[in-house]
């Protein structure tokens, strides 16, 4: 239990809570307060008392709140880091985007590296840091009228035990499949007025290629109408059991460039462990059958899947390097609500974790890859975080604009979350719409989701 002087920041103090094995248990009192340009932090717990100072400069109200905030985190992190004797890899750093502040911190100081260790993050993850933002070079973009598509199509052949998306069996959604298909095209008809510079599209899911045949070209064909300028495309076709010759035709008919094969792990006892309906040999087959088509190929792995040994994982890494896609995504497990996996396993042990995560940064750069974008999320695993690593020049655009916000999004179906992303006087403003995240509410509410859409672009 924590209480402050300051409400609003109770959430974001219990963030840093969480890290914490056993923090949760304590009864925490907190006292912010501000003299000139001192951020003064105190905190009451098990009877003694904990102050702690430090400095900087606000140049606007909403910079003064983002400050206030981040010393106060930064406070409690050091208060229970002594605590519990452990230092974390990101530190106070609980926001999914490290990046994005590391631009601010450089625009503002000349280099983000002195702030982020004064908050806490390790060498290695400044270090990586320095990496991903090296790498947008010539890909990150910031300007107005800039636009990204993702299109939802939350369909699975079967629910993966970590899974906490809206995503069920198709088996049991394939009755909403025709009218949902019907909202996808009043839905993005009536967007394509909306979109100036397109930079990229993203089929994602659920697994996309659960969709039979012909239905999965009535999607495609509705991008044919916005992808004039032949930018980047990806379908994350998903599982190897979905693979077909036919799908891959039609991928390649319609103008993808890109297709995701979300391996997870080359064990096949992990497969089996996470619900999987397919094995290693699958996996190597789905690329064998891609190769043909000449598509960039991102391979996703997990790391701290249920009971998976270090050399799992690392045989798993040593797999998807031997077969060089040119981007392989190296997610830690994140333990959500609504996730099979979340009801069985309380915490991972963050060790197991670290050298997993150690193993994939020193393999992949020995292979030749460079990571290109990273993001954290809320309970994950071991508080670490997700790495794109691509190899020179293969960047996925989509990725980079999604996670460092820069431009906006037009997101369509059930569960897909809109941005739209500007400046003004200086200060970045994000404005966000979410559509209904069950497929019936969302087929039933197409016109009001339309309707809310086009103001928040107009």
């Amino acid at each position: 239990m924590i209480a402050s002087n300051l409400e609003w920041l109770v959430p974001e103090l219990m963030d840093v809570v969480r890290l914490f094995e056993g923090a949760e248990e304590m009864e925490i009192f907190h006292e912010a307060s501000k003299e000139g340009d001192l951020y003064l932090n105190t905190f009451q717990t098990d009877g003694t008392r904990s102050a702690f100072c430090d400095a900087d400069t606000a140049r606007t109200p909403l910079e003064e709140k983002s400050l206030v905030k981040r010393y106060a985190k930064l406070s409690l992190y050091r208060l229970l880091s002594a605590r519990f004797q452990k230092q974390l890899p990101w530190g106070s750093l609980t926001g999914i985007r490290p990046t994005r502040l590391a631009c601010q911190e450089a625009a503002k100081r000349g280099d983000f590296a002195p702030q982020f260790r004064n908050l806490g993050v390790s060498e290695e993850n400044i270090s990586l840091v320095g990496r991903v933002l090296a790498a947008q070079e010539g890909v990150r973009e910031r300007r107005a009228g800039n636009c990204d598509v993702f299109i939802s199509l939350p369909f699975c052949p079967t629910k993966c035990a970590y899974c906490s998306f809206i995503t069920a069996p198709i088996a049991a959604t394939r009755q909403y499949l025709p009218a949902y298909l019907c909202a996808l095209e009043r839905e993005i008809a009536a967007a394509a007025p909306l979109i100036q510079n397109l930079r990229s599209v993203y089929i994602g899911g659920g697994t996309p290629f659960a969709l039979d045949a012909p239905d999965l070209e009535r999607v495609l064909a509705l991008v044919a109408s916005l992808r004039a300028n032949g930018c980047e495309y990806t379908v994350e076709a998903g599982r190897p059991d979905t693979f077909t010759e036919e799908k891959l035709e039609l991928c390649k008919k319609y103008g993808v460039t890109r297709i995701c094969i979300n391996a997870q792990s080359f064990s096949d006892r992990t497969l089996a462990a996470i619900g999987r309906k397919h094995t290693a040999a699958d996996l190597y087959r789905a690329f064998a059958m891609a190769k043909p088509y000449a598509f960039s190929v991102n391979c996703d792995l997990i790391a701290g899947l249920t009971g998976e040994s270090l050399q799992e994982f690392e045989g798993s890494v040593d797999a998807a390097a031997a077969l060089s896609p040119e981007n392989i995504t190296v997610h830690t497990l994140c333990l959500k609500k609504g996730a099979k996996l979340k009801e069985e396993t309380a915490r991972l042990a963050d060790g197991l974790l670290s050298e997993m995560i150690a193993y994939s940064r020193e393999k992949l750069t020995a292979a030749g890859y460079e990571p290109y974008y990273l993001y954290r999320q809320k309970y994950m695993a071991g508080a670490h975080e997700n790495v794109g690593w691509t190899k020179p020049g293969r960047a996925c655009i989509y990725n980079v604009d999604v996670m460092e916000e820069t431009a906006d999004n037009l997101a369509f179906g059930a569960n897909a979350v809109s941005k739209r992303v500007r400046e003004e006087g200086g200060t970045l403003r994000i404005e966000r719409y979410g559509s209904p995240k069950d497929i019936p509410t969302y087929i039933q509410k197409i016109e009001k989701i339309i309707e809310d859409k086009n103001k928040l672009f107009a």
